[in-house]
C-alpha cells in the first residue's frame, strides 16, 4: 500500500535552489545531511504541508539535473491562493517564465516558470469548477484551434 508521494529533485547546487524555493515559493527548511565538503546528500522542504526532496549532482552515480534548454521530463504542478503573485515572486526570485499567467480551458488560471535550476512549474489557482466531461469538451475545442 502506498502511503505518500514525493518529488525528489536533483540540482546542480542544493543550498542555492534550498534559497531559490524558500524565496520564490515560501518552502521552508525542513533538514539537511551535508557532507564533509559541504556537497548536500538530501533535503526536505516543507511547501505548506507537502515535502519536497532534494539533492545536489551525484554524477559518479549517474544522478544529475536537467541540462541547458531542453525540456525537463517533468513539471511540477503547484496549486497556489494567486498565480499571478507566485510567478511573480519567483520571476523576482530568478525564474524564468515559459508561458504568461493566463486563464486556461480547464478551469485554472496559471503560468509556467523554469527555476535556475533546470525544473519547470506550472503555478495555477482554481478560477471555475468543472466537471470531467467539461473540461474534455473544452480539451477537445481547444485541440481543434489553429496551433499559434
Amino acid at each position: 500500500m502506498i502511503h505518500e508521494l514525493f518529488a525528489y529533485l536533483c540540482v546542480r547546487d542544493a543550498n542555492a535552489a534550498i534559497d531559490f524555493y524558500g524565496k520564490a515559493f515560501g518552502a521552508a527548511e525542513k533538514f539537511r545531511l551535508t557532507e564533509p565538503g559541504g556537497r548536500i546528500g538530501h533535503a526536505e522542504l516543507d511547501f505548506g504541508g507537502v515535502t519536497l526532496m532534494l539533492s545536489d549532482e551525484y554524477p559518479e552515480y549517474g544522478i544529475s539535473g536537467p541540462r541547458g534548454v531542453e525540456s525537463p521530463p517533468v513539471t511540477i504542478h503547484l496549486h497556489v491562493d494567486d498565480a499571478d503573485a507566485v510567478v511573480a515572486r519567483a520571476l523576482e526570485a530568478g525564474a524564468s517564465l515559459e508561458r504568461e499567467v493566463q486563464d486556461e480551458f480547464y478551469g485554472e488560471r496559471g503560468g509556467v516558470v523554469r527555476d535556475p535550476f533546470g525544473h519547470r512549474w506550472n503555478i495555477g489557482h482554481s478560477i471555475e469548477e468543472l466537471s470531467a466531461e467539461e473540461m474534455q469538451r473544452r480539451y477537445t475545442a481547444y485541440m481543434q484551434q489553429p496551433a499559434g
